[in-house]
Protein backbone atom coordinates (compact mmCIF):
# COMPACT_ATOMS: atom_id res chain seq x y z
CA UNK A 1 0.00 0.00 0.00
CA UNK A 2 1.87 2.73 -1.48
CA UNK A 3 0.41 6.42 0.97
CA UNK A 4 -0.06 9.28 -1.49
CA UNK A 5 2.43 12.25 -2.21
CA UNK A 6 0.99 15.39 -1.85
CA UNK A 7 -0.91 17.86 -1.89
CA UNK A 8 0.79 18.88 -5.39
CA UNK A 9 -2.24 21.49 -5.90
CA UNK A 10 -1.75 24.17 -3.21
CA UNK A 11 -3.89 23.96 -0.18
CA UNK A 12 -7.72 25.24 -0.17
CA UNK A 13 -10.14 25.91 2.37
CA UNK A 14 -13.07 23.02 2.45
CA UNK A 15 -15.18 24.77 4.51
CA UNK A 16 -17.45 22.40 6.48
CA UNK A 17 -17.60 19.43 4.47
CA UNK A 18 -16.62 16.31 5.94
CA UNK A 19 -16.03 13.66 2.72
CA UNK A 20 -12.25 13.55 3.24
CA UNK A 21 -12.57 12.85 6.63
CA UNK A 22 -11.96 9.57 5.81
CA UNK A 23 -9.33 7.00 4.85
CA UNK A 24 -7.90 6.55 1.64
CA UNK A 25 -8.72 2.45 1.46
CA UNK A 26 -12.56 3.42 1.73
CA UNK A 27 -12.02 5.09 -2.00
CA UNK A 28 -9.38 2.75 -3.02
CA UNK A 29 -12.68 0.03 -2.40
CA UNK A 30 -15.02 2.24 -3.91
CA UNK A 31 -12.57 2.32 -7.69
CA UNK A 32 -12.32 -1.18 -7.29
CA UNK A 33 -15.76 -2.00 -6.90
CA UNK A 34 -16.68 0.85 -9.59
CA UNK A 35 -14.41 -1.45 -12.05
CA UNK A 36 -15.79 -4.91 -10.55
CA UNK A 37 -19.66 -3.85 -11.01
CA UNK A 38 -20.04 -4.47 -7.36
CA UNK A 39 -20.38 -1.05 -6.07
CA UNK A 40 -24.09 -0.94 -7.09
CA UNK A 41 -24.85 -4.46 -4.87
CA UNK A 42 -27.05 -3.56 -1.50
CA UNK A 43 -25.14 -4.05 1.44
CA UNK A 44 -25.83 -3.15 5.62
CA UNK A 45 -22.95 -2.13 7.62
CA UNK A 46 -23.08 -2.56 11.52
CA UNK A 47 -21.07 -0.77 14.08
CA UNK A 48 -20.41 -2.68 17.14
CA UNK A 49 -17.86 -2.93 20.14
CA UNK A 50 -16.69 -6.61 20.39
CA UNK A 51 -16.03 -5.66 24.21
CA UNK A 52 -16.25 -3.17 26.38
CA UNK A 53 -13.05 -1.53 28.12
CA UNK A 54 -12.06 -3.85 30.68
CA UNK A 55 -13.78 -4.01 33.85
CA UNK A 56 -16.64 -1.35 32.52
CA UNK A 57 -19.98 -2.48 32.95
CA UNK A 58 -22.28 -0.63 30.20
CA UNK A 59 -21.50 1.97 27.47
CA UNK A 60 -23.15 5.01 26.38
CA UNK A 61 -24.04 5.86 23.00
CA UNK A 62 -23.18 9.63 21.85
CA UNK A 63 -22.33 11.68 18.82
CA UNK A 64 -25.60 10.18 16.19
CA UNK A 65 -26.40 13.93 16.19
CA UNK A 66 -23.19 15.01 15.00
CA UNK A 67 -22.76 11.88 12.86
CA UNK A 68 -26.05 12.84 11.27
CA UNK A 69 -24.74 16.39 10.65
CA UNK A 70 -21.73 14.98 8.87
CA UNK A 71 -23.57 12.79 6.52
CA UNK A 72 -25.39 15.44 5.60
CA UNK A 73 -22.61 17.46 4.87
CA UNK A 74 -20.79 14.33 3.09
CA UNK A 75 -20.43 16.08 -0.51
CA UNK A 76 -17.43 16.00 -2.64
CA UNK A 77 -16.50 19.24 -4.35
CA UNK A 78 -14.37 21.07 -6.52
CA UNK A 79 -11.86 21.15 -4.03
CA UNK A 80 -12.05 17.73 -2.69
CA UNK A 81 -12.01 16.45 -6.30
CA UNK A 82 -8.99 18.26 -7.28
CA UNK A 83 -7.31 17.00 -4.69
CA UNK A 84 -7.97 13.41 -5.00
CA UNK A 85 -7.24 13.27 -8.92
CA UNK A 86 -4.42 15.50 -8.81
CA UNK A 87 -2.95 12.73 -6.31
CA UNK A 88 -3.66 10.25 -8.33
CA UNK A 89 -5.90 8.74 -5.06
CA UNK A 90 -8.79 8.37 -7.45
CA UNK A 91 -9.04 8.08 -11.45
CA UNK A 92 -11.31 9.76 -13.50
CA UNK A 93 -14.13 7.51 -13.65
CA UNK A 94 -14.36 7.21 -9.35
CA UNK A 95 -14.33 11.10 -9.41
CA UNK A 96 -17.30 11.49 -11.69
CA UNK A 97 -19.09 9.25 -9.56
CA UNK A 98 -17.93 11.40 -6.30
CA UNK A 99 -19.04 14.21 -8.28
CA UNK A 100 -22.58 13.14 -7.64
CA UNK A 101 -22.03 11.58 -4.65
CA UNK A 102 -25.40 11.75 -2.13
CA UNK A 103 -26.20 9.26 0.69
CA UNK A 104 -29.80 8.01 -0.52
CA UNK A 105 -30.06 4.68 1.95
CA UNK A 106 -31.30 3.93 5.47
CA UNK A 107 -29.24 4.13 8.76
CA UNK A 108 -30.75 2.88 11.96
CA UNK A 109 -29.20 2.86 15.51
CA UNK A 110 -29.51 3.56 19.24
CA UNK A 111 -30.29 6.81 20.12
CA UNK A 112 -28.07 8.90 21.98
CA UNK A 113 -27.92 8.61 25.49
CA UNK A 114 -29.02 4.67 25.31
CA UNK A 115 -26.57 1.87 27.21
CA UNK A 116 -25.19 -0.55 25.49
CA UNK A 117 -23.21 -3.74 25.53
CA UNK A 118 -20.63 -5.89 23.97
CA UNK A 119 -21.76 -6.00 20.44
CA UNK A 120 -25.00 -4.66 20.59
CA UNK A 121 -25.47 -3.13 17.25
CA UNK A 122 -25.70 0.40 17.59
CA UNK A 123 -25.72 1.60 14.41
CA UNK A 124 -26.93 -0.21 11.07
CA UNK A 125 -26.26 1.42 7.74
CA UNK A 126 -27.60 0.31 4.34
CA UNK A 127 -27.83 1.21 1.07
CA UNK A 128 -25.35 0.07 -2.11
CA UNK A 129 -22.01 -0.71 -1.03
CA UNK A 130 -20.55 2.16 -2.92
CA UNK A 131 -22.29 5.09 -0.88
CA UNK A 132 -22.40 2.94 2.65
CA UNK A 133 -18.50 1.97 2.56
CA UNK A 134 -17.66 5.82 2.41
CA UNK A 135 -19.46 6.40 5.77
CA UNK A 136 -16.89 4.27 7.69
CA UNK A 137 -14.41 5.98 8.91
CA UNK A 138 -16.35 9.37 9.73
CA UNK A 139 -18.99 7.10 11.36
CA UNK A 140 -16.28 5.27 13.85
CA UNK A 141 -14.53 8.55 14.14
CA UNK A 142 -17.28 10.16 15.45
CA UNK A 143 -18.98 7.73 17.58
CA UNK A 144 -15.66 6.25 19.02
CA UNK A 145 -15.00 9.28 20.41
CA UNK A 146 -17.87 10.40 21.76
CA UNK A 147 -19.02 7.03 23.11
CA UNK A 148 -16.00 6.81 25.10
CA UNK A 149 -16.06 10.01 26.55
CA UNK A 150 -19.83 9.63 27.23
CA UNK A 151 -19.36 6.07 28.85
CA UNK A 152 -16.43 7.82 31.39
CA UNK A 153 -18.59 10.69 32.37
CA UNK A 154 -21.51 8.26 32.67
CA UNK A 155 -19.56 6.69 35.47
CA UNK A 156 -18.70 9.88 36.80
CA UNK A 157 -21.90 10.99 36.78
CA UNK A 158 -23.06 8.50 39.25
CA UNK A 159 -19.93 8.28 41.55
CA UNK A 160 -20.97 12.01 42.21
CA UNK A 161 -24.31 10.79 43.84
CA UNK A 162 -26.68 14.01 42.39
CA UNK A 163 -23.88 16.83 43.11
CA UNK A 164 -23.38 18.95 40.11
CA UNK A 165 -20.35 18.26 38.05
CA UNK A 166 -18.45 20.72 35.52
CA UNK A 167 -17.12 19.55 32.16
CA UNK A 168 -13.05 21.42 32.12
CA UNK A 169 -10.99 19.45 29.68
CA UNK A 170 -10.82 21.91 26.93
CA UNK A 171 -6.99 22.92 27.40
CA UNK A 172 -6.44 18.92 27.51
CA UNK A 173 -7.47 17.93 24.01
CA UNK A 174 -7.79 18.94 20.50
CA UNK A 175 -9.83 21.93 20.36
CA UNK A 176 -12.43 20.81 18.09
CA UNK A 177 -12.47 17.60 20.46
CA UNK A 178 -13.02 19.65 23.11
CA UNK A 179 -16.32 20.47 21.89
CA UNK A 180 -17.46 17.33 21.31
CA UNK A 181 -16.43 16.08 24.57
CA UNK A 182 -18.45 18.63 26.17
CA UNK A 183 -21.34 17.83 24.47
CA UNK A 184 -21.05 13.79 25.32
CA UNK A 185 -20.68 14.64 28.69
CA UNK A 186 -23.95 16.67 28.80
CA UNK A 187 -25.67 13.95 27.76
CA UNK A 188 -24.12 11.42 29.96
CA UNK A 189 -25.75 14.16 33.09
CA UNK A 190 -22.47 16.91 33.56
CA UNK A 191 -24.34 20.13 34.36
CA UNK A 192 -22.00 22.43 32.80
CA UNK A 193 -19.09 23.13 30.48
CA UNK A 194 -16.65 25.66 30.68
CA UNK A 195 -16.22 24.95 26.56
CA UNK A 196 -18.09 28.33 24.98
CA UNK A 197 -18.12 26.80 21.57
CA UNK A 198 -20.20 23.67 22.91
CA UNK A 199 -22.65 26.69 24.41
CA UNK A 200 -22.85 28.26 21.19
CA UNK A 201 -23.53 25.06 18.98
CA UNK A 202 -25.72 22.74 20.92
CA UNK A 203 -26.61 25.05 23.84
CA UNK A 204 -24.52 22.96 26.59
CA UNK A 205 -24.99 25.58 29.95
CA UNK A 206 -21.66 27.42 30.28
CA UNK A 207 -19.90 28.04 33.41
CA UNK A 208 -16.24 29.39 34.41
CA UNK A 209 -14.73 30.66 37.30
CA UNK A 210 -10.88 32.20 37.68
CA UNK A 211 -7.53 30.73 37.42
CA UNK A 212 -4.27 31.09 39.97
CA UNK A 213 -3.12 34.19 37.59
CA UNK A 214 -5.57 36.12 37.91
CA UNK A 215 -4.95 36.34 41.47
CA UNK A 216 -1.05 36.34 41.32
CA UNK A 217 -2.03 39.26 39.04
CA UNK A 218 -3.14 41.65 41.91
CA UNK A 219 -0.80 42.96 44.69
CA UNK A 220 -2.73 41.02 47.35
CA UNK A 221 -5.35 38.07 47.47
CA UNK A 222 -7.90 40.49 48.80
CA UNK A 223 -7.81 42.72 45.58
CA UNK A 224 -8.38 40.05 43.28
CA UNK A 225 -11.23 38.73 45.53
CA UNK A 226 -12.74 42.71 45.16
CA UNK A 227 -12.14 42.70 41.74
CA UNK A 228 -13.61 39.30 40.58
CA UNK A 229 -16.52 40.34 42.96
CA UNK A 230 -16.98 44.12 41.39
CA UNK A 231 -17.33 42.32 37.95
CA UNK A 232 -19.79 39.17 38.86
CA UNK A 233 -21.54 39.97 42.13
CA UNK A 234 -21.32 38.21 45.13
CA UNK A 235 -22.83 35.12 43.62
CA UNK A 236 -19.63 34.48 42.27
CA UNK A 237 -16.89 31.49 42.86
CA UNK A 238 -13.97 32.93 44.17
CA UNK A 239 -10.38 30.09 43.94
CA UNK A 240 -8.85 29.79 47.24
CA UNK A 241 -6.26 27.81 47.23
CA UNK A 242 -3.44 30.12 46.02
CA UNK A 243 -1.49 31.05 49.03
CA UNK A 244 -3.08 30.18 52.42
CA UNK A 245 -6.63 28.48 52.54
CA UNK A 246 -7.82 29.85 55.41
CA UNK A 247 -7.08 33.20 54.96
CA UNK A 248 -8.25 33.52 51.45
CA UNK A 249 -11.92 31.78 52.97
CA UNK A 250 -11.96 34.69 55.58
CA UNK A 251 -11.20 37.10 53.09
CA UNK A 252 -13.99 36.06 51.23
CA UNK A 253 -16.42 36.16 53.47
CA UNK A 254 -15.50 39.81 54.40
CA UNK A 255 -15.96 40.64 51.32
CA UNK A 256 -18.38 39.11 49.25
CA UNK A 257 -20.36 38.37 52.86
CA UNK A 258 -22.37 35.68 53.94
CA UNK A 259 -24.17 34.70 50.62
CA UNK A 260 -20.73 34.18 48.70
CA UNK A 261 -21.88 31.83 46.03
CA UNK A 262 -19.09 29.48 46.35
CA UNK A 263 -15.24 28.97 46.98
CA UNK A 264 -13.08 26.41 44.78
CA UNK A 265 -10.44 24.35 45.72
CA UNK A 266 -8.47 22.87 43.81
CA UNK A 267 -5.03 21.24 45.73
CA UNK A 268 -3.95 19.20 48.26
CA UNK A 269 -5.93 16.51 50.03
CA UNK A 270 -9.06 17.55 48.49
CA UNK A 271 -11.68 15.80 51.15
CA UNK A 272 -9.80 17.01 54.59
CA UNK A 273 -9.31 20.59 53.04
CA UNK A 274 -13.40 20.70 52.18
CA UNK A 275 -14.20 20.06 55.73
CA UNK A 276 -11.74 22.68 57.32
CA UNK A 277 -13.16 24.91 54.81
CA UNK A 278 -17.38 23.93 55.44
CA UNK A 279 -15.97 24.52 58.87
CA UNK A 280 -14.92 27.72 58.10
CA UNK A 281 -17.19 28.95 56.32
CA UNK A 282 -20.21 27.86 58.61
CA UNK A 283 -18.27 29.58 61.42
CA UNK A 284 -18.49 32.95 59.33
CA UNK A 285 -22.25 32.77 58.65
CA UNK A 286 -21.76 31.25 55.31
CA UNK A 287 -23.92 28.48 55.27
CA UNK A 288 -25.03 28.56 51.62
CA UNK A 289 -21.82 29.07 50.21
CA UNK A 290 -21.26 25.89 48.06
CA UNK A 291 -17.63 24.12 47.97
CA UNK A 292 -16.31 23.35 44.69
CA UNK A 293 -13.18 20.91 43.83
CA UNK A 294 -11.07 20.49 40.60
CA UNK A 295 -7.79 18.98 40.41
CA UNK A 296 -7.26 15.48 38.12
CA UNK A 297 -10.18 14.18 39.42
CA UNK A 298 -12.30 10.84 38.05
CA UNK A 299 -14.51 8.98 39.09
CA UNK A 300 -12.15 7.20 41.41
CA UNK A 301 -11.42 10.67 42.80
CA UNK A 302 -14.79 11.67 42.89
CA UNK A 303 -15.98 8.71 44.70
CA UNK A 304 -13.58 9.13 47.37
CA UNK A 305 -15.35 12.20 48.25
CA UNK A 306 -18.47 10.98 48.83
CA UNK A 307 -18.66 11.66 52.70
CA UNK A 308 -16.81 15.06 52.09
CA UNK A 309 -18.18 18.50 52.47
CA UNK A 310 -18.29 18.73 48.61
CA UNK A 311 -21.19 20.46 46.66
CA UNK A 312 -19.33 20.41 43.08
CA UNK A 313 -16.63 18.84 41.28
CA UNK A 314 -14.52 20.17 38.13
CA UNK A 315 -13.51 17.11 36.16
CA UNK A 316 -10.95 17.85 32.99
CA UNK A 317 -8.08 15.35 31.51
CA UNK A 318 -10.05 11.84 33.09
CA UNK A 319 -13.00 13.37 30.97
CA UNK A 320 -11.58 14.53 27.55
CA UNK A 321 -9.66 11.37 27.79
CA UNK A 322 -12.07 8.95 28.16
CA UNK A 323 -10.90 8.26 31.83
CA UNK A 324 -8.12 5.60 30.24
CA UNK A 325 -10.66 4.19 27.47
CA UNK A 326 -10.40 6.89 24.39
CA UNK A 327 -12.00 4.94 22.19
CA UNK A 328 -14.90 2.72 22.62
CA UNK A 329 -13.43 0.74 20.49
CA UNK A 330 -16.04 0.18 17.88
CA UNK A 331 -16.15 -1.37 14.54
CA UNK A 332 -18.12 -0.94 10.98
CA UNK A 333 -18.41 -4.40 9.40
CA UNK A 334 -20.06 -5.67 6.66
CA UNK A 335 -22.61 -8.00 7.77
CA UNK A 336 -25.06 -8.78 4.84
CA UNK A 337 -24.70 -8.34 0.97
CA UNK A 338 -26.87 -8.70 -2.76
CA UNK A 339 -26.09 -11.57 -4.94
CA UNK A 340 -26.19 -8.96 -7.74
CA UNK A 341 -26.70 -5.10 -8.74
CA UNK A 342 -30.17 -5.68 -9.31
CA UNK A 343 -32.85 -4.42 -6.80
CA UNK A 344 -34.72 -7.23 -5.96
CA UNK A 345 -31.33 -9.07 -5.76
CA UNK A 346 -31.56 -11.83 -2.44
CA UNK A 347 -29.00 -10.86 0.44
CA UNK A 348 -27.06 -12.77 1.64
CA UNK A 349 -25.44 -12.84 5.55
CA UNK A 350 -21.76 -12.76 5.43
CA UNK A 351 -19.18 -12.57 8.64
CA UNK A 352 -15.69 -12.25 9.33
CA UNK A 353 -13.53 -15.49 10.55
CA UNK A 354 -10.47 -13.52 11.49
CA UNK A 355 -9.01 -15.41 14.03
CA UNK A 356 -9.68 -12.70 17.31
CA UNK A 357 -12.06 -10.48 15.68
CA UNK A 358 -14.93 -12.67 14.07
CA UNK A 359 -18.58 -10.97 13.32
CA UNK A 360 -22.07 -12.44 13.17
CA UNK A 361 -23.82 -11.98 9.88
CA UNK A 362 -26.76 -11.14 9.04
CA UNK A 363 -28.71 -7.64 9.84
CA UNK A 364 -30.16 -7.45 12.90
CA UNK A 365 -32.55 -5.96 15.54
CA UNK A 366 -32.05 -5.37 19.27
CA UNK A 367 -34.27 -5.77 22.22
CA UNK A 368 -33.69 -4.93 25.96
CA UNK A 369 -35.16 -6.91 28.12
CA UNK A 370 -36.86 -5.89 31.24
CA UNK A 371 -38.48 -7.37 33.72
CA UNK A 372 -41.44 -6.89 36.19
CA UNK A 373 -39.30 -4.60 38.50
CA UNK A 374 -38.31 -2.35 35.54
CA UNK A 375 -34.79 -3.51 35.71
CA UNK A 376 -32.85 -4.63 32.41
CA UNK A 377 -31.81 -8.24 32.34
CA UNK A 378 -31.04 -9.06 29.08
CA UNK A 379 -29.51 -7.79 25.24
CA UNK A 380 -31.72 -10.01 22.74
CA UNK A 381 -30.14 -9.80 19.13
CA UNK A 382 -32.40 -11.07 16.40
CA UNK A 383 -31.55 -11.80 12.53
CA UNK A 384 -35.25 -12.53 11.97
CA UNK A 385 -38.41 -10.97 13.26
CA UNK A 386 -38.09 -9.51 16.58
CA UNK A 387 -40.55 -10.69 19.65
CA UNK A 388 -40.90 -8.33 22.68
CA UNK A 389 -42.80 -8.51 25.45
CA UNK A 390 -44.62 -5.77 26.83
CA UNK A 391 -42.17 -4.06 29.10
CA UNK A 392 -39.47 -5.02 26.38
CA UNK A 393 -37.61 -2.14 24.27
CA UNK A 394 -36.54 -2.14 20.53
CA UNK A 395 -33.07 -0.47 21.13
CA UNK A 396 -32.71 0.81 16.86
CA UNK A 397 -34.87 3.50 15.78
CA UNK A 398 -35.06 5.46 12.32
CA UNK A 399 -32.15 8.04 11.27
CA UNK A 400 -31.86 8.27 8.35
CA UNK A 401 -34.33 7.38 5.72
CA UNK A 402 -33.49 7.06 1.81
CA UNK A 403 -30.68 9.44 2.56
CA UNK A 404 -33.22 12.07 4.19
CA UNK A 405 -32.13 12.94 7.95
CA UNK A 406 -35.28 11.52 10.24
CA UNK A 407 -33.58 11.28 13.62
CA UNK A 408 -32.36 14.68 14.47
CA UNK A 409 -33.53 15.50 18.46
CA UNK A 410 -33.14 18.77 20.94
CA UNK A 411 -29.78 17.20 22.91
CA UNK A 412 -32.26 17.53 26.68
CA UNK A 413 -34.15 14.32 24.27
CA UNK A 414 -30.73 12.33 24.89
CA UNK A 415 -29.86 13.46 28.17
CA UNK A 416 -33.03 12.53 29.95
CA UNK A 417 -33.30 9.39 27.38
CA UNK A 418 -29.46 8.81 29.31
CA UNK A 419 -31.22 9.09 32.78
CA UNK A 420 -33.59 6.77 32.40
CA UNK A 421 -31.26 4.03 30.55
CA UNK A 422 -28.93 4.53 33.56
CA UNK A 423 -31.78 4.21 35.86
CA UNK A 424 -32.94 0.65 34.07
CA UNK A 425 -29.52 -1.06 34.88
CA UNK A 426 -29.07 -3.73 37.45
CA UNK A 427 -27.36 -2.33 40.60
CA UNK A 428 -23.69 -4.30 39.43
CA UNK A 429 -24.14 -1.53 36.55
CA UNK A 430 -23.18 1.19 38.89
CA UNK A 431 -20.23 0.43 40.80
CA UNK A 432 -16.95 1.12 40.06
CA UNK A 433 -14.97 -2.34 40.60
CA UNK A 434 -13.89 -4.49 37.39
CA UNK A 435 -16.80 -6.87 36.60
CA UNK A 436 -18.55 -8.12 33.59
CA UNK A 437 -21.54 -6.16 31.28
CA UNK A 438 -24.19 -5.82 33.53
CA UNK A 439 -26.88 -6.67 31.11
CA UNK A 440 -25.68 -9.92 28.85
CA UNK A 441 -26.11 -10.35 25.47
CA UNK A 442 -27.67 -13.22 23.96
CA UNK A 443 -27.95 -14.04 19.82
CA UNK A 444 -31.37 -15.22 18.67
CA UNK A 445 -31.61 -17.05 15.66
CA UNK A 446 -28.28 -15.99 14.82
CA UNK A 447 -27.20 -19.36 14.03
CA UNK A 448 -23.33 -20.17 14.40
CA UNK A 449 -20.83 -17.10 14.65
CA UNK A 450 -18.49 -17.08 11.75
Amino acid sequence: MVPAVGPKVPLVNLGDGTALLTDQYELTMLQAALRSGTAGRRAVFEVFARSLPAGRRYGVVAGVGRLLDAIEAFRFEDAELEFLTANGIVDEPTARWLEKYRFTGNVWGYPEGECYFPESPILMVEGTFGEAVLLETVALSILNHDCAIASAASRMVQAAQGRPIIEMGSRRTHERAAVAAARAAYIAGFTTTSNLEAGRLYGVPTAGTSAHSFTLLHDSERHAFEAQLAALGEGTTLLVDTYDVERAVRAAVELAGPTLGAVRIDSGDLGVVARRVREQLDSLGAHGTRIVVTGDLDEYGIAALAAAPVDGYGVGTSLVTGSGAPTASLVYKLVARADGPEEDAPMRPVAKRSTGKPSRGGRKTAVRRVDGHGTAYAETVFTTEPTAGPRDRVLQVPLVRDGEVVGSEALGDARERHARAVAELPPTALQLSKGEPAVPTEFVNGGPRR
